[in-house]
Order: C-alpha cells, then sequence, then structure tokens
C-alpha cells in the first residue's frame, strides 16, 4: 500500500508490537479491514530480545483470581478482560498454531525452542492470514480528533490514515532503542487522557559496593533478599539473582526494583543479603564447627567450598577480614561467629535503578478508569481503544506484561472485527 492511498481502514492499530500484533490478527480474524502502522523496520522488535531472547510468553497460573492478585490492586479493573481471554487461552492459541511450550520456575511460560522467533513467526502468521496490512518505517505524528471522536492519524511524512476505529498500542518508554519511546503516552495526554507519568517499574540494580563487580555473572540460585531503610525491614524476598557490572538483577532482584526506587527517593537503602538461607544462624554455626573440625589442617581460604559457589569463597573470605591463610582449628569463636553473620547479612548498599534503556516494563500510562475494560475502548473517544502497556498497570515480570498484551489485544480485537 502506498502512503497516499485513500482507503477508510476498519480499522488502524498504532504499534506492532505484541498488544498491537494480537488486536490486529484478531480484529481481521473476524473479517475488519486492518492496517497495522509500525515506526520500525520490522513489527515486534521488542518481543525478540524479551526473556534474553527467549520470550516469557506467559505464566502458568491458571487460576484467574490468583494470576490477577499479581497486578497490584488493578484486579477489579482486569477481571472482565481475562474473563474473555485467559491464561489458557493463550497456552490454546500458541499451541494450535503449533508452537510447543515448557514451564520453568515460577510458572514462567516460554517456547520449547527456547527462541522469541517462534512467538514472532506464529503472530506474524496469524496477521498474514487474516489479510492485515502492514505499514513499516511510519512514525506517527499526531492523532487528530473531532466530536467525540479520532477523525484520522497523521504520519510524520504527512500522510493521513483514516478508519472507523483506532488503536494505540505503542507500549511503555522501555528499551527505548525498540521504539518504545513514550509517544503513545504524548498523544493520549494532548487529547485529554490523564496519563501516570512513566517511571522505570522492573529494572536492575546499581550497587555502590566495590567487589560486587568482580562476581559479574554469577548466579546464585537461592538466596534471601531483605531490603532496609534507616535499619527499618521493608521488603524480603527469595529466589535467585545475578551478579552484573554494575551491581545485581535476575527475577528476584527486578520485582524488587519499584518498590526500592520508591524508598529511594527518602534516603538510603541497603538489600542484605542472606547467601544461605535454609540454614539459621545456630545451625550455619554448627555447620561452620563441623566443616572447620574436619578440615582443621586446611587453610581458612581453602575451607568454604562446600558450603558456598567456588566464584564467592574468595569474596566472602575478603569481607570476613580472617588471615585467609590461618588454619581452621586457628579460628576462634568470635572469628567463627561473625563469619556466620556475614553469610547471613551482607550489606549491598543501592546506588540505585537503571533507568528505562534497561526496563523491562515501565510503571505509568493511561488511568484505569478511562478505559472500558469489556472491550478496552477509550471512555473519552467512542472509535478508540487502547491496549498493552500504554495501560497504567504495574506487574511483576515472568510472563504477566505479555500476558496483559494478549488479553487486551484479544478483548479489543473482538470487539473490533465485531463491528465490521
Amino acid at each position: 500500500m502506498s502512503k497516499g492511498e485513500t482507503t477508510i481502514w476498519d480499522v488502524a492499530v498504532i504499534g506492532g508490537g505484541p498488544a498491537g500484533m494480537m488486536t490486529a490478527g484478531r480484529a481481521a480474524e473476524l473479517g475488519a479491514k486492518v492496517l497495522l502502522i509500525e515506526k520500525n523496520d520490522t513489527l515486534g522488535k521488542k518481543l525478540l530480545i524479551t526473556g534474553g531472547g527467549r520470550c516469557n510468553v506467559t505464566n502458568a497460573e491458571f487460576d484467574v483470581r490468583a494470576f490477577l492478585a499479581k497486578f497490584k490492586g488493578n484486579d477489579k479493573f482486569l477481571f472482565s478482560a481475562f474473563s474473555k481471554w485467559s491464561v489458557k487461552d493463550t497456552f490454546d492459541f500458541f499451541h494450535l498454531k503449533k508452537m510447543e511450550t515448557k514451564v520453568e520456575a515460577e510458572k514462567r511460560a516460554f517456547p520449547k525452542s527456547e527462541k522469541a522467533q517462534s512467538v514472532w513467526d506464529v503472530l506474524v502468521e496469524y496477521l498474514r492470514k487474516g489479510g492485515v496490512t502492514v505499514l513499516s518505517n511510519s512514525p506517527v505524528k499526531e492523532i487528530v480528533t473531532g466530536n467525540g471522536e479520532v477523525t484520522k492519524i497523521v504520519l510524520v511524512d504527512g500522510a493521513e490514515i483514516r478508519a472507523r476505529s483506532y488503536v494505540v498500542a505503542t507500549g511503555g518508554k522501555s528499551r527505548p532503542e525498540t521504539g518504545s519511546t513514550g509517544d503513545g503516552f504524548m498523544w493520549l495526554k494532548k487529547l485529554g487522557h490523564t496519563v501516570i507519568e512513566p517511571d522505570p517499574a522492573l529494572v536492575p540494580i546499581a550497587i555502590k559496593d566495590a567487589w560486587v563487580k568482580r562476581l559479574q555473572g554469577v548466579t546464585l540460585p537461592k538466596v534471601k533478599l531483605t531490603v532496609l531503610q534507616n535499619g527499618v525491614k521493608q521488603e524480603v524476598k527469595k529466589g535467585k539473582i545475578l551478579f552484573t557490572h554494575f551491581g545485581v538483577s535476575g527475577p528476584t532482584i527486578i520485582n524488587m526494583s519499584k518498590d526500592i526506587g520508591e524508598l529511594l527517593k527518602y534516603g538510603e537503602v541497603v538489600l542484605s543479603l542472606d547467601l544461605l538461607p535454609d540454614l539459621d544462624y545456630g545451625m550455619l554455626n554448627t555447620k561452620l564447627q563441623e566443616i572447620f573440625k574436619t578440615e582443621h589442617t586446611k587453610k581458612f581460604k581453602n575451607s568454604l567450598k562446600s558450603l558456598l559457589p567456588s566464584s564467592l569463597s574468595p569474596i566472602i573470605i575478603e569481607l570476613s577480614k580472617i588471615n585467609p591463610d590461618a588454619k581452621c582449628n586457628a579460628i576462634n569463636r568470635e572469628e567463627r561467629l561473625q563469619l556466620v553473620k556475614l553469610l547471613k547479612d551482607i550489606p549491598l548498599k543501592v546506588k540505585g535503578l537503571l533507568g528505562a534503556e534497561k526496563a523491562i516494563v515501565t510503571s505509568g500510562g493511561v488511568v484505569l478508569d478511562e478505559v472500558d475494560f469489556k472491550t478496552m475502548q477509550s471512555r473519552l473517544f467512542s472509535n478508540l481503544y487502547l491496549v498493552g502497556d500504554i495501560l497504567n498497570i504495574d506487574r511483576p515480570s515472568g510472563g504477566y506484561s505479555l500476558q496483559l498484551c494478549w488479553t487486551t489485544g484479544f478483548v479489543a480485537g473482538s470487539e473490533l472485527g465485531k463491528k465490521s
């Protein structure tokens, strides 16, 4: 299609990410004449890098109420949408299209191929089958309205798009290099929608302590993290963390990041790292006594291999301030108890959150009471629909963001398909 063409589309969708592709595909499946407008040269750019390129396609929590409980008070808005398209529907959708899935820790579901490309292929084929026209390399300049509805979309190159209904699926402000630069927020604010200013929500955390950098690439599968401010416990989580060149990442860290970001506005935040959460202080003290007794002639620096990953031992030995060359039988009670405390409570001083360029999702977006979740229709404009990350919905990592895209996209697409 040439950009100057004066076709009146049934549906024009702005944004070729997961929510936009699902909306366009579903509306077209029901017979609508659909145009999908994408600013990048290809669809689903961010989709291809999610989950480290593996794509955490959903979370295998099939109880709708339990699933929605993760959305921090927004479940009352989402219930009607999820009653139309649930987690089970997402699995069925991909399985019917011959994409096998597998479920890992914390019910995270991935394509069996371990490639985001598999998800992308299913969606692109869905669009092709429905006859969706894709207009790539086409950034939108503005959305024009009149008499309570959208009248046209104007592209940066001056071309105008007209449709009976319009969908904004431009995502938040996470990973701006993929095209998520918050354009949709700007247009919708201009149109009179209330937009909560986006903040990076799920991001890694930068740490001040220099020794952390030396552990870059080391993963600890099971630790306990306590968030402290002014010595007061704020939050506790158990799970996996990954050390990086700037600090810490991994699912546990990322899911704590929004709350840590809030606390940082009020002062310094410290993460207390418990390396051995399955052992309390007494059990760990007994364990160390056994190790030092069994390996009494060994040097301290060689004694912790049965307790810690080899990459971590040198750091702990250094932080303990115990002479690394001391024989185990020379370590006194006070030193041993200090070591117990260290293993159960390593302080990590938080420097800050990494910005939007590292965010998995951003919080913020259009306030939810301005959207009808039975249809995903704007309450301000009768022919405007809002789906996916454009909405002000906080959620954890673990497949929840993409499920939100599949559900809101399907609901909007179904409504638009009925109208055509």
